[in-house]
């Protein structure tokens, strides 16, 4: 590795691997897995617990949004029904039948949905947890996978408490979740979340995020990191942390293909990989227009959308990613690697150089500019150390 770029030097050390061959191969895989890897989500529970609510707010969608899962007061999932998330396929959260029978079986239910399809259940009610939710949650344990019990509508529970002489908000949630705990006893006293569809960033839901994360395997966890909402300040960072830690392999992809001698397949790799790593930020960051319409009318300020100054959201918006300017510089140094990658020897350590470098220093600069748009946004709606987007 001694004739070899520095910065290339050390990405090779932070794959763990001793070749630019062995550790480009490794950056695909961690590419291929950070962008592709499937998440399935259960949700289940009682008919009227609020499941279809709260896949539409893993979505980051409202119930009277196209393409939202149909609500109401009666039950409306009769088979389990799969809703990928609008900008990220890879991840589908899905909406299984109620599990209110008399005569429910936990084991005959869990074949009926095809219990293999998902990386874990969020076991739901409104009320309290009943015989039937521990039934549930014991077959799933059995079969070795994660289960977690949420208690929604506590917004709900709030609203009508608060008509009530000496109100104590905090009070009310720890009775709920006392009484909750109580009958989930004999399964060991798992954690109870409580957490409101229509509010996400009030209540446990980054609690139940955060158990998550630490629950799931590392390129899962990728999957959850970036489809999921961003619930406080510190959430939005952790996504920023993210991506961070990820351009060393988007760049390796892009250094490995820059010593073969292929015109044009440099400059192809290395803005696909741009627009790519870029686009799912801004995703993942809140800064799309829905996100952003939604959150003006939750902190009632209607202009709020219209705050983003950033070129790069602009354009990932508009979808002229490919037009902005950074297209052309990385065509021109696409054609200094080509010819770099035809002389032997140090030819192609030069083009893997100059494309690690230029790949780094394009996703760094994007990374940062929409990172600071989306603080900057989050302060002007007054968001800076907690709440949603």
């Amino acid at each position: 590795m001694e004739n070899q770029d520095p910065a290339v030097v050390d990405a090779i050390k932070t794959s763990g691997e001793s070749t630019l061959e062995k550790a480009t191969a490794k950056a695909k895989m961690k590419m291929d897995q950070f962008f592709n890897v499937s998440l399935n989500v259960a949700v289940t529970g009682v008919t009227g617990s609020g499941k279809s609510s709260f896949v539409n707010a893993l979505r980051g969608l409202k119930d009277d949004d196209v393409g939202a899962a149909p609500t109401g007061v009666t039950e409306t999932t009769v088979e389990p029904t799969m809703y990928e998330h609008p900008e990220m396929p890879n991840v589908k959260i899905w909406d299984l039948p109620g599990i209110g029978s008399p005569n429910f079986k936990a084991k005959k239910y869990l074949k009926d949905v095809k219990f293999n399809n998902y990386d874990f259940f969020i076991i739901l009610t409104s009320v309290r947890f009943m015989e039937n939710d521990i039934m549930l949650a014991k077959e799933i344990r059995k079969q070795k996978k994660g289960f977690y019990f949420v208690r929604s509508k506590i917004d709900n529970d709030i609203s009508s408490e608060k008509k009530k002489k000496g109100f104590d908000e905090q009070k009310v949630l720890s009775i709920i979740r006392e009484d909750c705990q109580k009958n989930l006893k004999e399964l060991g006293d798992p954690k109870v979340f409580l957490i409101s569809s229509h509010d996400l960033e009030e209540y446990d839901f980054e609690s139940l995020q955060n158990i998550l994360e630490d629950e799931l395997p590392e390129h899962k966890k990728y999957a959850l990191l970036q489809s999921w909402p961003v619930c406080s300040a510190a959430s939005l960072e952790k996504k920023i942390s993210m991506f961070k830690r990820m351009i060393w392999a988007a760049s390796l992809a892009s250094a490995g293909v820059a010593v073969v001698p292929l015109p044009g397949l440099s400059a192809a790799c290395d803005l696909g990989i741009f627009v790519l790593f870029v686009t799912r930020c801004y995703y993942a960051f809140g800064l799309d227009e829905r996100s952003l319409t939604r959150l003006s009318e939750k902190v009632n300020k209607p202009h709020l959308k219209d705050l983003s100054k950033s070129k790069l959201a602009t354009a990932i918006r508009e979808k002229a990613l490919t037009r902005l300017q950074v297209s052309a510089a990385v065509a021109t140094i696409a054609t200094v690697e080509y010819f770099l990658s035809l002389l032997p020897g140090l030819g192609s350590v030069a083009a893997a150089g100059i494309s690690f470098a230029t790949t780094q220093y394009l996703l760094r600069e994007g990374l940062n500019d929409l990172a600071n748009t989306a603080r900057e946004i989050r302060k002007a709606a007054g968001l800076a150390s907690v709440q949603c987007m």
